[in-house]
């Protein structure tokens, strides 16, 4: 089912330095030879394409990823912004997102994002102990984490997220609890907490650090679930935790499997013709990207397209509609009812005549869930 209105990502690709942990498609780059107007010319140009395929679509939330988006200036971000608002207008209340990593941060160049649009920030902190911040490569330490916070407050961010691992190398539980509590405390409209895990084509991956052992990852995540719930937060999402019910608008699209719009070397977008569900990717290189954009546009294939809904709709805790599967996938929701029927006999679900909700077992096994949707599950 299309969306009345759009997401946008927009996918800044350069970072000062490239984490160990990080798979996403980032490149390290001196803050000084960034080629700010290149990229933003090739931005408008992936704009204008993104047009006249879609038509003239409004927008509900742009979030500038990456990356270290916070590396442009202001003025460069207004000028994203303005092209995507005359391309795709903006809603009144429209989500403007841009994350920021503590150790590029300077107070100016945030109240330059405010005035250019950006309304909400995504802090990149990470942790608050200054060894852990060494071990993750990060560039900051705990002290720029908490100036950032403050900036970002003074020049009248209210809506921001901070972002917060667990599970780091040889990190104990008391040490994990403190990195949340910290977080907590500066009473961040919206919380991400995951674990680290050690992916595919990182340094951490080819030189594995020492990680806590399953135990005290358990042990981490009651006690922090129970550390935010008693400051006020709300779980929604696996990792996502908010409060006074700022949640993601941005991060809703992707869960609820909605089309979006990814601008940028290496973004991805998702559109719907019909009941058919199309990807497009583009040129992941910067370079290729600045120099002669391509785009790589098909269809999901019928099978994936629900094993990919439920990839993404299963991290929303919310329940599961039949309504909502059947206009999103364009496929009858009985043709999974023997799949529901198993996992409800697990104890992983509990069936409804609308549709079907996770139990809490269901919330900590979520992997097994998403895996029975698999088309080779067919």
């Amino acid at each position: 089912m299309a969306s009345p209105s759009r997401a946008i990502y927009v996918h800044l690709p350069w970072c000062v330095r490239k984490c160990p942990y990080c798979d996403f498609n980032s490149h390290q780059r001196d803050p000084n030879a960034i080629p700010e107007d290149e990229y933003i010319n090739a931005l408008i140009k992936d704009i204008e394409a993104e047009k006249s395929l879609l038509g003239r679509l409004s927008s509900h939330s742009v979030f500038f990823g990456g990356g270290t988006p916070s590396l442009f200036s202001a003025n460069g971000i207004a000028r994203i912004l303005s092209a995507l608002n005359d391309a795709f207008p903006f809603t009144t209340d429209a989500e403007i997102t841009l994350e920021a990593n503590p150790g590029t941060f300077e107070q100016a160049k945030f109240r330059g994002y405010a005035q250019a649009g950006v309304n909400r920030l995504s802090l990149g902190i990470q942790s608050f102990d200054d060894d852990k911040l060494a071990a993750l490569g990060r560039i900051h330490g705990s002290l720029e984490a908490k100036r950032a916070i403050g900036s970002a407050r003074e020049v009248g961010f209210d809506n921001f997220n901070i972002d917060i691992m667990h599970g780091l190398p040889q990190q104990s539980v008391d040490e994990a609890l403190a990195d949340l509590a910290c977080a907590a405390e500066f009473a961040p409209s919206h919380l991400s907490w995951y674990q680290l895990t050690i992916e595919t084509n990182t340094a951490f991956y080819s030189n594995p650090p020492v990680l806590p052992d399953i135990d005290a990852l358990d042990d981490i995540e009651v006690a922090g679930f129970e550390l935010l719930q008693s400051h006020g937060f709300e779980q929604y999402e696996v990792s996502a935790w908010a409060r006074d019910g700022a949640v993601s608008r941005h991060n809703l699209s992707y869960w609820n499997y909605e089309d979006y719009i990814g601008l940028g070397a290496g973004a991805h977008g998702k559109y719907s013709q019909g009941n058919a569900v199309r990807r497009r990717q583009k040129t992941r290189r910067p370079e290729d990207y600045m120099t002669h954009l391509k785009v790589k546009d098909f269809e999901v294939p019928s099978g994936d397209k629900v094993f990919e809904f439920f990839l993404n709709r299963l991290r929303l805790f919310s329940p599961v509609t039949q309504l909502q599967f059947e206009q999103t996938t364009g496929t009858a929701f009985e043709t999974i009812s023997d799949k529901l029927r198993l996992l409800k006999d697990q104890g992983l679900i509990t069936l409804n005549p609308k549709g079907f909700e996770l139990t809490y077992r269901g919330q900590r096994f979520l992997n097994h869930v998403q895996s029975q949707f698999l088309p080779e599950n067919e």
